[in-house]
């Protein structure tokens, strides 16, 4: 590709960006889109095949760059308290880039567009990724660990992560209100984990007995004193 095919391609997936972050996907034309990108729309469509396409080139693009941006941050979290202080500068800082209302507006469009339902699934899974990665680390010496589902817990940070900034679009004191709830949990862990080595052995020994899996209950024609309905019942 010649560089001024990738200078284009760039200010396209820019444009895209920005057009979505302040006019939502619904005004995501290819026109607009096009204008803000000082070129003819028809480059739109030879460099990407539709505007789906160039907005999800753009998000992809986007979430690499702004994980990466906390990669060093993440790598260097040694606790669950840690990990809720690198949640809440992220929660800060992607809300002034305006990533999140980018986010907010793919979600909303990966409802009935197919091509933005996948740039949501590849967003989501980034983040997880990394979530999960600081997760298995962390929680491999907490006294907590045993009874965590590692890979359980990173998709359900990530998905009160995303569902706490949506939720702050709309109502940004209950944002904050969730944000304090898991600040409160968190001082309850570090509490756990400051805890002596017999404490945290026997926190250890209750989580283990926590993640064992139930034995499944046996089908009732099998059940001990079972007897079939009949026509009286």
């Amino acid at each position: 590709m010649t560089s001024r095919a990738q200078d284009t391609r760039a200010r396209l997936r820019a444009a895209a960006l920005a057009v979505v972050r302040e006019k939502g996907v619904g005004g995501a034309s290819a026109r607009t889109i096009a204008a803000a990108a000082g070129v003819n729309q028809a480059l739109i469509f030879y460099h990407f095949a539709s505007v789906s396409e160039l907005i999800e080139a753009a998000s992809d693009e986007a979430v690499a760059a702004r994980v990466a941006l906390y990669r060093e941050a993440f790598t260097d979290v040694a606790s669950l308290s840690d990990l809720l202080a690198i949640a809440r500068r992220v929660h800060d800082q992607e809300r002034q880039a305006g990533s999140m209302t980018v986010m907010a507006q793919i979600m909303a469009g990966a409802q009935t567009d197919p091509v933005l339902a996948r740039a949501a699934r590849h967003a989501l899974a980034s983040w997880t990724d990394e979530v999960d990665q600081v997760l298995r680390r962390v929680l491999a010496t907490s006294p907590v660990g045993p009874a965590i589902d590692g890979a359980g817990l990173a998709q359900l940070v990530s998905a009160a992560f995303v569902g706490i900034e949506l939720y702050h679009g709309a109502d940004p004191e209950a944002a904050d209100l969730a944000f304090s709830t898991l600040e409160r949990l968190n001082h309850l862990v570090a509490a756990i984990e400051d805890l002596g080595p017999t404490a945290q052995r026997a926190i250890r020994l209750a989580g283990s007995r926590v993640s064992r899996k139930p034995t499944p209950r046996a089908p009732a024609s099998e059940r001990v004193g079972y007897r079939p309905p009949g026509p009286a019942d």
